[in-house]
Formats: C-alpha cells, structure tokens, sequence
C-alpha cells in the first residue's frame, strides 16, 4: 500500500485520519506532545510525563472497536476532586507509559487494543513546553503562545528535542507528507521545531501537502488566507516547501459565519494568496450540529485520488 505519514494534532487531524482509514493506505501519525492545558497539562506537571491528549484523541479517532467502549474512553469524571476533568483515555495512557516504559510502546499497545489501522507515534518521549520569543519578552506554554502568536518572532522548544528513528525512517520511506489542519502555531509547527524532522523532510522524496484549516483560530491566525498558512509553513521548513493544498471552495451558509465571528471570534479562510503551487479546491466541509468540520470521507477521497491521479508510491 501507499505510505503517508500524518503530521498534526488537536482535533483536526482526528477528521482527517478517520477519513484516511477507509482507504488501502498505509498511515503514519506522528502526533505533537507539547500541550498543557486542561487535563493533559495537569498529568504532565504531576506525573512528568509528555502530553497524551491528542494522541488519545487521534487513536480514538481511528479505532475500529465497539463504540461503547470508544465512549467510555472518550469519559471525562465529572465530579470534584483529583479525577475532576480528566478523561478515562489519558489516564489510561499514563498509566500505560509506567507500565509499558515509554509512551511510544504506550500508544502501540492502546493502538493494539483499539484495532487501529495503521501506527501512531508521539513526536518525542520527552515532556517539552513550547515557546515563544519575541522582541521584549518570551512566552512558555503553548497557552501563553496560542494568545500572543502577534507578539512572537520564533517558535523553539524549552531544549532540543529528539525523535525515534522509526519516525525518521517513516518519513524516508513515505509516499506522501501531509500537514493536518489544526492549530497552526501550536499543533502543526511544532514539528518543524524538531531538527531531525525537518532535515528528513529535506531528505525526503515525497511530496509535501498542506490540508488547510476551514476557519481561523483566534489570536494565532486571524485574518489568515490559506495562502498565510501555507508561507508560514514554508518558513519553517527550511528549504523545502508546500507542493500541493486541499482546500475549501465551497460557500459556508451567512448564519454559520455570523455565529462563528459572534460568539467564538473565528472567520472562514478563504482561498487565496495561493500561488506556484497545486491546489486541489472543493466543497470539503460539513455541518455537524451547526459546527464546521471537514467532511472526512471527501477530504480522504480527494487526498487518495491526487496520489492515484499522479501515480504517487
């Protein structure tokens, strides 16, 4: 089968990979760990360990198990006290990076038990805060950095990280290297703040795609065209850049796009400012409870039919 790998986190790349696995593909998640807020941070601070929120999030998203268990582990304890918010995935998770030594093995075997096709892989084993640098001040979290993305001139780390080698291998043997949609500055960048991963995508051979973002995120991307978030992309790959994009051309009904702005401060991206690349433009959301998603099976349906139509692996 073609091989893809999947860069991202939050949940947008859960849309997409619950696409991706109705097709003959061979995928590779690799899933960012830098988060901390809401329950993830908590564990991270209390446990020393790298976030595991999205990466529940992502092997749900992908499971082929009865639902029931999906929503059990989808839970989240409602009652005060020291349970309060945290969702059963996580501390599932946690316990398993005691048990299991590590949380690559930890999401092999959640992976194993979930029947997920295809692997999952945390970007680093180590508990890493994101940062922000700016001309006066520096901002530590990705909290701190999601609110002040005007202010900041530098996305790194707290300390250079490493990464697996089967994540490096993954990315050399790849058909195809995509950028989920997501948090630009703090779910999608921080892979490109991982030298040993932006130098295999140097090395790669595959071709680069972006699926871009339906609407922005505030304080990190307003106002951004698709076209923005593809040049910021670019930047931080450091020499190589964007070959192809999938973006949204179909028009979003007006009370969407008032409820969006009025009550979350979020605007639709419109396609533009996107030049010397492919673009692949179609009607690839949906509404779902009046929330903008992308439609999963058309989103995974177009990436499939660009690697057939180019005879891509």
């Amino acid at each position: 089968m073609k091989k893809i790998v999947v860069f991202g986190g939050g949940t947008g790349i859960s849309n997409l990979l619950s696409g991706l696995k109705l097709f003959p593909l061979d995928v590779t998640t690799v899933i960012a760990v830098s988060d901390n807020g809401s329950s993830t941070g908590v564990l991270k601070e209390e446990l020393d360990i790298p976030a595991v929120g999205d990466i529940g999030k992502v092997l749900l998203s992908m499971a082929n198990v009865d639902k029931d268990f999906v929503d059990l582990l989808r839970y989240r304890f409602k009652k005060e006290g020291t349970l309060h918010n945290h969702p059963v995935r996580n501390i599932m998770l946690a316990a398993l990076i005691d048990t299991k030594g590590s949380l690559t093995e930890a999401t092999k075997y959640m992976a194993k038990i979930l029947k997920v096709k295809g692997t999952v892989l945390p970007l680093t084993e180590e508990k890493v805060e994101l940062v922000g640098i700016g001309e006066a001040e520096e901002f530590f979290g990705e909290e701190s950095v999601s609110r002040n993305v005007k202010n900041i001139e530098k996305l790194s780390y707290d300390h250079e990280i490493h990464v697996r080698k089967e994540i490096k291998d993954a990315i050399a043997e790849a058909d195809l290297l995509i950028f989920s949609p997501g948090s630009l500055y703090t779910s999608i960048l921080p892979h490109l703040l991982a030298k040993e991963v932006v130098a295999s995508i140097k090395e790669a051979k595959a071709p680069i795609m972006y699926v871009s973002n339906l609407v922005s995120q505030p304080g990190e991307t307003d106002d951004y065209s698709v076209g923005d978030h593809i040049a910021v992309l670019n930047e931080y790959l450091d020499g190589r850049q964007v070959d192809v994009v999938v973006a949204n051309s179909g028009d979003v009904d007006d009370k969407i796009r008032r409820k969006y702005l009025d009550t979350e401060g979020k605007t639709i991206v419109p396609l533009t400012g996107v030049e010397g690349i492919e673009i692949i433009a179609d009607n690839i959301f949906a509404i779902e409870e009046e929330k903008i998603r992308h439609d999963a099976l058309k989103t995974a349906y177009l990436i499939f039919s660009y690697m057939m139509r180019n005879d891509i692996g």
